[in-house]
């Protein structure tokens, strides 16, 4: 992957941040929302019991005797106890004047009526909660006002509401979590045809080039056009790059060819030793650029397929016979015997047979080249539990042990073949298609008889 793609991340990991960002807010939210109503439902409840107990107080003024008498009961200042531990305090004033109960109680901030008032304020050192109501009475013809204050601290309040956040933190907790499992599951969920499309394609052959028909979500569609119309222009593309290479080896083979021909016949118009040279060494450096342009567009071609191989069912027994009958007449003109020692039993591998022919080929080609005359080319094939082989051995120098590591690599020849026209691509063309095809090219000198050995070693299918 490029350092860009990973600069921009992973899909996956943006969709799976953003849900579980997600989630926390409405965590959190859900958290604060249900605190502020806990708290204000707590502190409407407490309100209404010192409502209710200075309703009660109010209720028990009376005048008897033209006199007013305030008898509290008990229920008044019981129903606080109730709730909590808090303390709780009140005052009653008549007519403004302290009458009964805690003296340096707050007064209220606001003249209060008959309905109950409330505020918070401080008292003792503690934060109190109050409620004031007024009630009128009439002593001896004349209006009389009773207020009654009673305020209760807030401990158990507090307690109350820590105890309600506990539980709504772990419902928040427990929210976020199952948000975060669900939100893992959503973004899976999503990629997942992302990466059935990915797989689809990574399964292909090389030379599988046709468009993608599976089933993909609308938002995906046109990554899939897109891609179908890359491979379609792909495969216009390769068409026309290998119908290039052919087209390029005919017309420079061809011209060659005939001026070689030329070449010789003027040789032997010749008759000074001298012209004769000349024309020799023409002839040989057009059978070294006839056999450089062949070999590169050879290789070219190897190069082109290999990307792209055209899979098929191959005998590697039968192609073998085959390439050695295309190169016998060749071989006859050095009066080099070809020797072909085939198993009778199928040697079924899967390949690129026009690839592993050129393999082949190049291999036959340099074994006849870098014989002496009147020797023989031997050619043998093997089956094992895994691979199929083919080996061509030549009776001439061999491989020079100095030069072996490198044979394969392009344009490099041994160091005992200047006297030999050659591109030095050869080894490179059979090493490449062996590779292609998951084989081998081993390069080694016969021990007993000499001469080089080249072994091809393909899978079998």
């Amino acid at each position: 992957m490029s350092t860009p793609a990973l600069l921009r991340g992973s899909i996956r990991r943006r969709l799976i941040t953003q849900l579980l960002v997600g989630a926390a807010l409405l965590a959190t939210l859900m958290f604060l929302v249900v605190q502020r109503y806990a708290r204000d439902l707590a502190g409407q409840s407490q309100d209404e019991i010192l409502a209710a107990s200075v309703t009660a107080i109010l209720d028990s003024a009376a005048v008897r005797q033209g006199d007013l008498t305030v008898d509290i009961p008990y229920f008044a200042f019981s129903m606080l106890g109730n709730i909590s531990e808090d303390r709780v305090f009140y005052a009653i004033r008549r007519n403004g004047s302290f009458l009964t109960g805690y003296p340096d109680l707050p007064k209220p901030f606001a003249a209060a009526g008959s309905t109950p008032r409330f505020q918070t304020d401080t008292y003792d050192g503690e934060e109190v909660r109050m409620a004031t109501a007024t009630r009128r009475l009439s002593v001896e013809g004349q209006p009389d006002f009773i207020e009654v204050t009673v305020a209760q601290t807030r401990f158990g309040l507090r307690q109350q509401l820590a105890g309600i956040s506990q539980t709504v933190a772990g419902f928040g907790i427990g929210f976020f979590v199952l948000a975060a499992f669900f939100g893992i599951l959503a973004a899976q969920s999503a990629i997942k045809p992302l990466r059935q499309l990915a797989e689809s394609v990574s399964r292909r052959g090389l030379a599988d080039l046709r468009p993608v028909s599976a089933p993909v979500p609308a938002e995906m569609g046109a990554l899939v056009g897109a891609l179908n119309g890359f491979m379609s222009r792909l495969k216009t593309s390769l068409t026309r790059s290998e119908d290039l290479i052919a087209e390029a080896a005919h017309r420079v083979r061809t011209p060659l060819t005939t001026v070689r021909t030329q070449a010789e016949i003027t040789l032997r118009r010749v008759d000074k030793p001298e012209n004769r040279q000349a024309v020799r060494e023409m002839i040989r450096a057009i059978d070294e650029s006839s056999r450089a342009a062949g070999q590169l567009l050879d290789h070219a071609m190897v190069s082109f397929r290999s990307d792209h191989l055209e899979m098929e069912d191959v005998d590697l027994g039968r192609l073998t016979r085959d390439t050695v009958d295309r190169v016998r007449p060749m071989a006859d003109l050095r009066d080099i015997d070809l020797e072909v020692t085939v198993i009778k039993a199928a040697m079924p591998v899967k390949g690129d047979p026009i690839l592993m022919q050129s393999a082949l080929m190049n291999l036959l080609d340099n074994a006849i080249k870098y014989s002496p005359p009147d020797s023989c080319v031997h050619v043998t094939t093997a089956l094992s539990a895994s691979e199929a082989t083919v080996t061509v051995r030549d009776e001439g120098k061999g491989f020079p042990k100095a030069d072996m590591g490198r044979l394969t690599r392009r344009f490099v020849r041994g160091s005992n073949t200047e006297a030999v026209v050659g591109s030095g691509l050869g080894l490179t063309i059979a090493h490449e298609v062996a590779h292609a095809h998951g084989g081998r090219l081993f390069l080694t000198n016969h021990n007993e008889e000499g001469g080089a050995c080249a072994s091809l070693s393909f899978p079998l299918a």
